[in-house]
Formats: C-alpha cells, structure tokens, sequence
C-alpha cells in the first residue's frame, strides 16, 4: 500500500488537474485545432494567395526554349465565385461547434472519472478505519476465546470461529488496502501528481443532487456534437453535389521581371524589339463543368457519409435514452439498498449499546433459573465487530448510490451544475 502525504487535496484541485492532464482532453483539444484551421483553410480561398519565384537559368541556353526567363516572378492567385465553396465553409463551421462540444464532453468525463475515484477513495479510507478497529476487536476476541478455552468453558471450535472472524477480518483489509493501492495510482494517472498523495478532503464534497428522469436538462455534449458532425457533412455533400453542374471563377495575375542572362532569346527578336524588361498578365479563369464521373462519385461518396453520421446521431440519442433508463431504474433500488443498509446501522448500534448495558448491569443480575443469561466479554467483542460491518455496508451502499447518481446527471445533461456547485465548495 502506499504512503500518502498527510495534506489533503479538495475534490475541486483534483477535477481540475485531471483535466489539464487528461490525455482525451488534449486529443479533444488538438482536434479542435484541426477545426479551427479547416475554417481558415475553406475561408481563405478567397484571399488572394502571392507567391514569388525566379526562373533563371542554371547553365546558358541554347536556342528558343519557349519560356522568357525571369530574374523574379510573381502570381496571384484567389477564388471568386463558387457555390459549393460556401457550403464547405459552412461545414467548416458545423464541424468547429462539434469540436468545441466534443472537448467540453471530454472535460465533463474526466471531471466523473475524477469525482468517481475520489468519493471511492474517501470511502474506502473510512471502510479501513473501521476495519483496523474490527481488527482490534477480533483480536481481543481471540485472548478471551484463549483463556476460556484454556479453563474449559467454551469448546475448541469457538477459539477456531473466534480465529476464522480474525482472519477474513485481516482478508476483507488486505482487499480494501490493495482497492485503495489501485486508485492511489488511477488518481496518480489523472492528475499527474505522485502516488498516494492525495488524500480526499471530505469537506470539499458537495452533495449529490437526487436528479430524475424527468429531470433531463439540455442534450448532452456528445449528442449535440454526433448532430453538429452530422450536419457537417450534409453540407460538404451538398457542395460535393454542387460541384457536378456549377462554375467555378477563379482569379490569377502574374508578373514577370524577364532577362536576357544566360539565354539567346534576343537573337530572336527583332533588334529593334527585344525581351520586354517586365510583363504582366492577369484575368478570371472560368471552369465550367460539362462532365465528370468522379465529381459525381465523390458527391455520392460524401452523402454515404453524411447518411451515416445522420444515423450515428440519432443512435447516440437512443443509447442516452437507455442509459437513462438503466440508471434510473438502478437508482430506485440502490436508495432502497442504502435505506435498508442505514437501518441494518442503527440497529446494530442499538443493539451493542444493549449489550455494553447489560455488561455494565450484569454483575449485580439475578443469577436464578429464570434469570437472563449472564452476557460476557465475548459477546461485547462479537457485538463491535457486527457494527463495524453494518458501518461498512452502508459506506458501500451511499458509494453505489453516488456513482450511479453522478452517471445519472452526466447521461441528463447536469454534469456542469456538478462541476459548478464543486468551484463553490
């Protein structure tokens, strides 16, 4: 097991390391990158493009080669008019929204994976307290076993019970301490800082809200995203479709700086003529599509995809919807569980108070045929032990009972009200 620091670290330190450390968070991040320069790049078609060469020769030339070599040249290049670019930047847009909705779904599941771990980490800390205190007792439980053994009074097999509760006492600790082992290191892998050293601040916890069903606030990121990709590619298969009958106007310019160096050109042109010093051309370039088998493949191609995405959408809905009703139906009886594991508590608190009372009166009882049976030692031991677990089973059961209530207001669209009601703690 671990050893961890002593300073405790709030639920709040924690959700936030993790999600300037989470690896899906980054890759989330760099895709909305990726977005963001898709715009630019689809916008900036129609800003004109300069570009600057040279094209003078390496080694003299010999005859007339066809290109007036240039000292330094330049082109202009921008688009002018084109439909179906319009609707790439539109898709450019549609997917920018899906990346910024896919980070933020992201950061909400690194903050559940964070809170998850944490509340477990809390509650196992205190299932171990207990358990280091079961242990106390089971080993008092043992002495009084031994000596009772040892005059006669109880029988060889209650010293073995008394040894059999120690041991799985001892199992249920080694379990719980390798659990909290685990989580040392998933904490560890989420916030980037060293094993075993955050220890849960149970002040920093702020109550889980008991949302329903019909409670379901806005869609969630995720299904908002599927819907924002989905639209995406609608409207780059439009503009794919467009492609197939629309023209295309486009702009160029180009400027030579010509010379004579290391060429005859001026052998070719009339003395009084030669290679102009500079020249410069421009116009609009019309592309008029008449024909194309692969314009038309690649529009059908691209409405496959967004077909696809439409149904991938709507499948991510359905499956929310489901989840909803799993967690809720689960949330039903995990209350009742923690109601009846909370009960099974203070009964069993009642009941060592019982005991711890009729050990303290019991001395001066009525020791006749009638009277009640003298408790010992022993059953003051047994009494400790059942109420430490009855402790246990109920942080199991409010353990349970979070989870699901966290999963439940990530699948209703409240994860930010969490996240939220965490910055105020």
């Amino acid at each position: 097991m671990p050893v961890r620091s002593p300073a405790q670290v709030s639920l709040t330190t924690v959700v936030e390391l993790a999600q300037k450390n989470s690896s899906a968070v980054k890759l989330a991040e760099a895709d909305m990158k990726k977005a963001l320069a898709t715009l630019a790049e689809a916008k900036d078609v129609y800003v004109p493009s300069v570009e600057i060469g040279s094209g003078l020769p390496a080694v003299p030339e010999v005859g007339f080669t066809g290109g007036v070599p240039s000292l330094l040249n330049g082109t202009v290049q921008s688009q002018v008019f084109n439909i179906p670019q319009i609707k790439y930047i539109q898709g450019a847009r549609y997917a920018v929204k899906a990346a910024s909705l896919n980070l933020k779904d992201a950061r909400e599941q690194v903050a559940l994976d964070a809170s998850s771990a944490y509340i477990e980490m809390d509650t196992l800390d205190r299932e171990l307290d207990a358990v280091h205190q079961q242990e106390g007792f089971g080993d008092r439980l043992v002495a009084i076993e031994q000596e009772r053994t040892e005059a006669g009074v109880d029988p060889l097999s209650e010293l073995l019970e008394a040894r059999l509760t120690t041991a799985q006492l001892k199992l249920k600790r080694l379990h719980l301490e390798t659990r909290v082992g685990t989580l040392a290191a998933e904490l560890a892998t989420l916030t980037g800082l060293p094993v075993g050293s955050v220890l849960p601040d149970r002040a920093s916890l702020p109550e889980i809200p008991a949302v329903k069903a019909e409670d379901r606030g806005q869609t969630t990121n995720a299904i908002r995203a599927a819907e924002m990709i989905a639209i995406s590619k609608q409207k780059v298969a439009r503009g794919d479709l467009l492609q197939v009958f629309l023209p295309e106007i486009s702009f160029n310019a180009l400027y030579n700086r010509n010379t004579s160096i290391l060429n005859e050109f001026n052998l070719y042109y009339n003395s009084a003529h030669p290679i102009p010093t500079n020249s410069f051309s421009n116009g609009f370039n019309i592309q008029i599509p008449l024909f194309s088998l692969a314009r038309g493949a690649k529009g059908r191609e691209s409405a496959a995809d967004a077909l696809r995405a439409t149904v991938e959408a709507e499948q991510a809905r359905q499956q929310n919807d489901i989840q909803i009703a799993s967690l809720t139906g689960s949330l039903r009886e995990l209350d009742t569980l923690a109601e009846i594991a909370s009960l099974k508590q203070q009964i069993s608190g009642e009941q060592l108070k019982a005991v711890l009372a009729q050990l303290e009166l019991g001395n001066g009882a009525s020791s006749g045929s009638g009277a009640t049976q003298q408790l010992t030692p022993k059953a003051e031991q047994l009494a400790r032990i059942d109420e430490r677990q009855k402790y246990q089973e109920a942080l199991d059961a409010g353990l349970e009972l979070a989870k699901v209530r966290l999963g439940l207001l990530r699948a209703l669209g409240h994860m930010q009200d969490w996240l939220n009601e965490l910055h105020t703690k």
